[in-house]
């Protein structure tokens, strides 16, 4: 059974924001104008459950009635106390740049996030962990693997559906450089120079630059800082090592005009050759990868509920969203329209609804596996149409005494699925033909487990909690073989790692990758062995034949963090946080000597990097492919005052 939702969003008071991993941290410092150096990010404000449907299918649970609810602060404890940023105050010091508070602690209040709700009772936020019993969930016979060791320059969008633009924002300045320094400035510079080159006896006085940054704390980059040939890539991989990695800011979507209370879904963000969609308010707009220019508008009903989380053939997407836009009456319209449209055109191709007992079936995702387009995880079964043309292949049914709670899709389809009732609930994960829906094989989830996430189709692998709940929502990793039987299981402690799976939701992991017959997740958050507070952590890998950590690990350096993307190839992408004076990289890790090349350097212009940090690296919608990355947030609430922040943004190398 699914777990009990908390209360609505929109209703909640406000209160602390939850930590992001891995996001530029910056010293506390007395309130200043834009572009002077910002806070450390908020956790934005969880999504209201299916915006109408109460919050996913409790597996077995009965549902009753009543506004959706949300999920505030899941999973972890209050934050620290809040900086003193009254005027005249002196301004705290920081003890080291890029510091980065650990993982599960809650930064203070900053830069351009919206207050969310409070945080949830006692018994939410870290549980004393709990490891199942040696052997739970294994092959007869097999012992337990023991621990491992350890998304600018943007004119004004016009306006759609009723909705009035936002006031002109504060504009980024995409430049590699900062503001013009003052003659005083330069002066003094050069009398330091002359005085340093002087006692220094030779030794060249230099300020810190990208380049030393990349060669003290890229582990396993290029010395030089650069990415290597222009045409060498990994092994099977598409991505190509740069001579030069360094971006520039292409796309900026401001924030739009959000009340005071509001949460609104804009979930979904697809990425396809030269086009950049990313869902808004009651609309999907496309951008162009290069320049940002707006290329194309389609409106929604109403707000997005989910995105499919890859483009299928022939350059289609698909949303799931709400039959109508929030009113004062009706906040939460159900999510239960589903469309595709076209990536380059914004065409839709079609729309359906799927009619249950009289009323519209609600679904909170949608994926795409070849030429079939699913839809569940809401309240009602989950159904299937061809991608082209929208033909129903299955629908749910009031006569079931089994449905699939949801799917994940890419080169294969997996579904899971449920029997029983309320008193004893049967989950099963199965693999589907896609174009009939029928079972090729099922696997039997062992008793006691309530909630799994796909984390792989091709091999199948997938994650529960098998204790008390988590912060990650995946304490282990249970691995099939390629007939349905159990190969293996991995453990993974709960506040050991850093990875991510939402609760209720069957295709929604992230920052973990399966590839090379491994499971590539992130750490916690960890010191680093610089001065100060200096944080970091490593991607570590496991062997999905046995079970057991490989001992292979890619390091982040001191006041860097770094999260998977995906796999290109053998080889594994990775987005790479840096401290609050740096833009952020992707990097391409060797699978086998775990080293790192840089496919992308963000700026560090002051604006840049604020508006970069301003968003939750492990919660944002993040998108990378040929060069280019883009950054965006599922919900979108309105910034704390005097604060700017972006629904999405897009960097592209030059």
């Amino acid at each position: 059974m699914r777990k009990p939702p908390p209360g609505p969003v929109a209703d909640a008071p406000q209160g602390q924001q939850q930590p992001g991993f891995g996001a530029p941290r910056a010293p506390q410092s007395p309130p200043a104008g834009f572009g002077a150096p910002q806070g450390p990010p908020q956790q934005p404000p969880s999504a209201p459950g299916g915006f109408g449907a109460p919050t996913g299918r409790p597996y077995g649970h009965p549902q009753s009635p009543g506004a959706p609810p949300a999920q505030p602060g899941y999973g972890f404890p209050a934050g620290p106390p809040q900086p003193n940023n009254q005027p005249g105050a002196q301004p705290q010091q920081p003890n080291q740049p890029g510091a980065h508070p650990p993982m599960g602690q809650q930064p203070p209040q900053g830069y351009a996030y919206p207050q969310s709700p409070p945080q949830p009772p006692q018994g939410y936020a870290y549980p004393p962990m709990q490891q199942p019993p040696p052997g739970y969930g294994y092959p007869a016979g097999q012992q337990q693997p023991p621990p491992p060791g350890y998304g600018y320059p943007g004119a004004q969008q016009p306006s759609y559906g009723g909705y009035q633009p936002p006031p002109p924002t504060a504009q980024v300045d995409a430049g590699g450089g900062g503001k013009k320094p003052s003659p005083v400035v330069l002066i003094v510079t050069a009398a330091v120079v002359v005085v340093a080159l002087i006692v220094g006896a030779g030794v060249l006085y230099a300020t810190s630059s990208d380049k030393d940054d990349d060669r003290s704390s890229s582990a396993g980059a290029d010395a030089d800082g650069k990415g290597g040939g222009d045409a060498e890539n990994g092994s099977g991989g598409t991505e190509k090592f740069p001579s030069d990695p360094a971006s520039r800011l292409s796309l900026q979507v401001p924030n739009p005009e959000i009340a005071e209370d509001d949460v609104i879904s804009a979930k979904g963000s697809w990425l396809a050759g030269s086009v950049y969609a990313k869902s808004n308010v009651n609309a999907v707009k496309g951008y162009d990868v290069s320049t940002g220019k707006e290329l194309w508008n389609l409106p929604l009903a109403g707000q997005s509920c989910a995105g499919s989380r890859t483009v299928g053939a022939g350059g289609l997407a698909a949303v799931v969203y709400q039959e109508a836009k929030a009113t004062k009456e009706n906040k939460y319209p159900q999510c239960n329209q589903i469309s595709v449209f076209d990536m380059k055109t914004g065409v839709k191709k079609w729309t359906r609804s799927v009619e249950l007992s009289g009323s519209k079936a609600s679904f909170e995702e949608v994926s795409i596996s070849g030429s079939t387009v699913v839809v569940g995880s809401g309240n009602d079964g989950g159904a299937g149409f061809t991608l082209a043309g929208g033909k129903p292949i299955w629908e749910p049914k009031v006569s079931d005494t089994c449905e699939d709670i949801g799917y994940a899709g890419g080169p294969r389809l997996v579904a899971v699925h449920q029997c029983g009732g309320y008193e004893d609930p049967k989950l099963q994960v199965q693999l589907l033909d896609p174009a009939t829906g029928k079972a090729k094989w099922t696997y039997n989830v062992p008793a006691g487990i309530e909630d799994v996430s796909i984390l792989s189709t091709k091999p199948v692998v997938f994650g529960a909690e098998t204790g008390d709940d988590s912060v990650t929502g995946v304490t282990d990793a249970f691995v099939l073989t390629e007939k349905g039987a159990l190969a293996t299981k991995i453990t993974l402690p709960d506040g050991k790692y850093a990875h991510r799976c939402e609760v209720n939701m069957v295709d929604a992991c992230h920052d973990m990758a399966v590839g090379n017959n491994r499971l590539y997740v992130p750490t916690a958050e960890r010191r680093g062995s610089g001065t100060g507070v200096s944080m970091t952590n490593e991607i570590v890998s496991f062997d999905l034949t046995t079970g057991k950590s490989t001992g292979e690990r890619a390091d982040a350096g001191d006041d860097y963090t770094l999260q998977p993307l995906r796999m290109d190839g053998d080889r594994i992408l990775a987005y790479k946080a840096a401290p609050y004076d740096h833009g952020g990289q992707v990097v391409s890790i060797d699978p086998k000597t775990m080293k790192q090349r840089i496919l992308l350097k963000n700026p560090s212009t002051e604006s840049v990097r604020d508006a970069e940090s301003s968003f939750v690296s492990d919660r944002a919608e993040m998108l990378y492919e040929n060069g280019a990355l883009f950054i965006a947030d599922d919900l979108l609430s309105k910034p704390s005052s005097g604060s700017q922040h972006y629904v999405a943004l897009g960097f592209t190398r030059e």
